[in-house]
């Protein structure tokens, strides 16, 4: 079993998100899906990322580290688009991360650390024509990220959806979702084989 903190994305904590903790609970995992919006949920991307811009990036990042205090440490982080923030640099900086599953986002190395920590599996999971994670940098740290470590991957899959895995939204894609969820599944299995100690870290 995986201990696993998963961050929504800037719609909110919506009824796909729930689905997803849903299936990975069902898989034996154990899962917390923090609400960073306090109950606001939005309809399209423009509405959700302006709330998420009067919050404040930063507070919001804040406050997925906050809550992860809460919890051993560790964890398997996970951040669709939007909570790839707080996901990222929990993984990257937090001792005894498990692992990692950054989703339609990925910040450069260096916005939390120069390097990924050895030992820690990240996946990273996006559209190759989605606007928002191959042409606005994203896709690009990804690469860079995962040509950096031996436990990085990127998967990319054909299409220009941003919130491919949200089985409640309308860009939601079925075959992409499915093939998301197994790999997903799979890292969590390995981590769940892989005694804690087993795992170095760099600082």
């Amino acid at each position: 079993m995986a201990n696993v903190l998963l961050f929504h994305h800037a719609l909110g904590l919506t009824a796909g998100m729930d689905a997803f903790a849903d299936v990975l609970r069902e898989a034996g995992h154990t899962v917390t899906v923090p609400d960073l919006y306090d109950g606001h949920v939005f309809g399209d991307l423009e509405e959700g990322v302006a709330h998420a811009s009067e919050i404040g990036m930063d507070a919001i990042e804040e406050l997925g580290v906050q809550i992860a205090g809460r919890f051993p440490p560790d964890m398997v982080y996970i951040g669709f688009s939007l909570g790839v923030m707080p996901a990222q640099r929990l993984a990257q900086t937090r001792p005894g991360a498990r692992g990692a599953v950054l989703v339609s986002a990925c910040l450069p190395l260096g916005t939390y650390g120069d390097t990924w920590p050895a030992g820690v599996p990240v996946q990273i999971h996006g559209m190759d024509a989605d606007p928002y994670f191959a042409e606005e940098g994203d896709l690009d740290a990804a690469e860079n990220l995962a040509a950096s470590s031996p436990d990085a991957d990127l998967i990319l899959y054909m299409g220009a959806s941003h919130l491919f895995a949200d089985i409640s939204q309308p860009d939601f894609d079925m075959d992409a979702s499915f093939a998301f969820t197994r790999m997903v599944l799979q890292l969590l299995d390995r981590v769940d084989a892989k005694p804690a100690d087993a795992e170095p870290r760099d600082a």
